[in-house]
């Protein structure tokens, strides 16, 4: 077995020695480098952290959510996933129907106000709590548009219909495995001035050799210490799964970032990390009955091994 997330460690410590302390939209500010890059090797583990704990059902939901082309927070909350539940929240409470107290500017001033924070999150408790018993108001209120899910497996075309981009590039990583156009986008700059926040997943490539499958990530913006390890292990759970419809071995997943920062409010938490040993890295398993993604539960898929340091909490810039 292999300490596959070496190679994050690494960029950990390199921005933190070597990045440039920069102002950001939330107004917290970052210490960020540009143009980083991680390598990983699949066939020696599976790269989820062992120095933290980080919870896989919410990288597998998430993953499958999106594999559904869902855009509707429904699906999640059934699996107990609350990643994207403040998008949806914001559209409910800023509606002409919500008559609740009022949750204008609801992220600065959760994180400032404990009593604005404590009434925003029995608000957020009751919002999830309909979504779940009432379809009418999730219909409404849950589908967040033109997220991932929308984008990988429903592209809109200007002429009328949709792509599969999905569907798509299993095909050609069949029929023409040699292929540089296997691709997958989610950035469409029509869309990106009315985006309340634009793909940070801007593109993702296969690449077939010797049997194997690679996949390069390009990511425009990567919070280093909270998002960034749930990006590798979902990239690497994609990569796995399209290796197993295509028939293919697993080669390396290769995560290129644009902005790859620390958040300032940050920095106590990644030196704790940094002061900790790794073990080595859990395996991956996925149902050997299950062929095509369209077909895997979320009890088909595993971490085998897992063996991990404790969690570290730290603040969401927002």
């Amino acid at each position: 077995m292999a300490i596959l997330e070496q190679p994050y460690l690494d960029l950990l410590q390199k921005i933190m020695a070597e990045g440039h302390d920069k102002s950001d939209r939330t107004g917290t500010g970052t210490r960020s480098l540009f143009g980083a890059q991680m390598r990983f090797d699949l066939s020696q583990g599976f790269p989820l952290l062992t120095s933290k704990k980080v919870p896989f059902g919410l990288i597998k939901s998430e993953l499958l959510w999106f594999l559904r082309g869902d855009t509707n927070i429904r699906f999640l909350l059934e699996h107990h996933n609350h990643i994207w539940d403040e998008w949806a929240f914001k559209n409910w409470v800023t509606s002409s129907e919500y008559q609740g107290p009022d949750m204008t500017n609801f992220g600065l001033r959760s994180q400032s106000d404990p009593k604005f924070n404590q009434q925003y999150q029995a608000e957020m408790k009751k919002f999830d709590e309909r979504i779940l018993s009432d379809e009418a108001f999730a219909q409404k209120y849950g589908n967040l548009g033109d997220v991932y899910g929308a984008q990988w497996r429903h592209w809109e075309k200007r002429a009328g219909g949709f792509i599969d981009q999905i569907q798509n590039v299993i095909d050609q990583i069949k029929q023409t495995p040699d292929s540089r156009r296997l691709i997958v986008t989610a950035w469409n700059p029509e869309d990106v001035p009315t985006s309340a926040l634009p793909p940070c997943h801007v593109l993702f490539q296969f690449y077939v050799v010797d049997g194997k499958l690679s996949l390069q990530l390009y990511q425009r913006s990567g919070d280093m210490f909270l998002g960034v390890p749930f990006n590798i292990a979902s990239y690497a759970l994609l990569l796995h799964m399209i290796a197993r419809e295509t028939g293919l071995e697993v080669g390396e997943f290769v995560h290129t970032l644009g902005d790859a920062h620390i958040y300032r409010n940050h920095f106590e938490q990644v030196k704790e990390l940094l002061s900790r040993q790794p073990y080595d890295s859990p395996e991956l398993w996925l149902n050997p009955a299950k062929k095509h993604i369209d077909d895997f539960e979320m009890t088909d898929i595993k971490v085998l091994d897992y063996h991990h340091h404790g969690s570290i909490k730290a603040p969401v810039a927002v």
